[in-house]
């Protein structure tokens, strides 16, 4: 009796062979072709399928069926090209953000003698005449996280001759004389909102300007697919397009400067378009493919104020700042 009235252990499920295998993703195909059958009416949206496997599988079907007509779309268009030869019509132009973009009047030519003047005499002047050699110090707003602190580690290692230091609860405006003392040209804050970082303050030393950045879109080195190795100690080179209109052109100055003057091309790192920032490195495929690899970190930069001398929240005079409901930009 006593036997017959213990529970029976539940014998574990045996792993499924290929014969299994094969019968389950048969299984899977007939319902997906089963969905195909099913007519629906035009109004009906795939999202009020209730059943999640049916949903997901109706869902994949659709986009499926979607990129074969648009290949086909493609092929057929490209056939008659081939068949007008030269009197195809020509092709449309995608629409970029280059091309799409509107005018600005405060663009800025670099043939001008007033603007050859300003380079001359500004802050910068002494990095481009190579009186000075860049040094950056990175620091971080008081208690920062680890993802925070992660990102500017993976920042000293792409801008050369940078160090990172803990900020320990000290003010920006005496850190500020402390990093002229060392010999630096640069301080980069990076702040943090909610375990994130979201904000950067570069600062040129010792005269400015210093300008406060946006920071969004982070995405650290182990969080990107199919990045490369990481960077190595060459200086790499620098691409600033666009940079044109009067504020363009002192953002574009400012950047240039954080970077050593003679990029060493073996290395082939290029830091590309410093506003969505993309370290990458490229790689010569032939005479006439290159190839880039992104490196990391990646994350997008957006100007929120500049300011004219080194960082001062109450006193300090704006050459430009972000109208975004009259709030304070420096609530740090």
């Amino acid at each position: 009796m006593d036997i017959k009235n213990k529970k029976q252990k539940k014998q574990p499920t045996p792993p499924l062979t290929r014969s299994d295998d094969s019968m389950v993703k048969e299984t899977e195909t007939e319902h997906v072709d089963m969905l195909g059958e099913s007519a629906f009416p035009p109004e009906f949206r795939v999202s009020e399928i209730k059943n999640k496997q049916r949903r997901h599988l109706m869902f994949m079907k659709l986009k499926l069926e979607k990129r074969k007509q648009r290949m086909a779309m493609k092929k057929k268009k490209k056939k008659e090209r081939d068949a007008l030869g030269d009197k195809a019509p020509p092709k449309n132009v995608p629409k970029t953000i280059e091309n799409q973009r509107i005018y600005d009047e405060t663009t800025v030519n670099p043939e001008d003698e007033e603007v050859a003047f300003d380079e001359g005499t500004d802050e910068f002047s002494a990095y481009f005449n190579r009186l000075t050699h860049p040094k950056v110090l990175i620091t971080t707003s008081d208690r920062p996280r680890g993802r925070t602190v992660r990102f500017c580690r993976q920042l000293a290692t792409v801008i050369p001759d940078a160090h990172v230091y803990y900020r320990k609860g000290l003010a920006l405006k005496k850190i500020i004389p402390q990093c002229v003392a060392r010999g630096f040209t640069y301080l980069m804050v990076i702040n943090e909102d909610r375990k994130v970082p979201n904000g950067m303050v570069l600062c040129h030393l010792p005269d400015g300007p210093t300008a406060h950045f946006k920071v969004s879109s982070v995405r650290l080195r182990k969080e990107m697919k199919r990045r490369g190795k990481d960077p190595t100690e060459h200086s790499p080179e620098v691409i600033l397009n666009n940079f044109t209109t009067r504020l363009g052109h002192s953002i574009g100055r400012l950047f240039a400067a954080l970077f050593p003057h003679d990029p060493q091309f073996v290395g082939r790192q290029v830091h590309k378009d410093i506003t969505s920032e993309r370290f990458v490195l490229y790689i010569f495929k032939n005479e006439q493919r290159v190839g880039i690899q992104e490196l990391g970190p990646r994350f997008t930069l957006k100007l929120r104020s500049l300011q004219k001398g080194t960082f001062d929240s109450k006193f300090g005079e704006y050459e430009w700042i972000l109208k975004v409901n009259s709030c304070d930009l420096y609530d740090c």
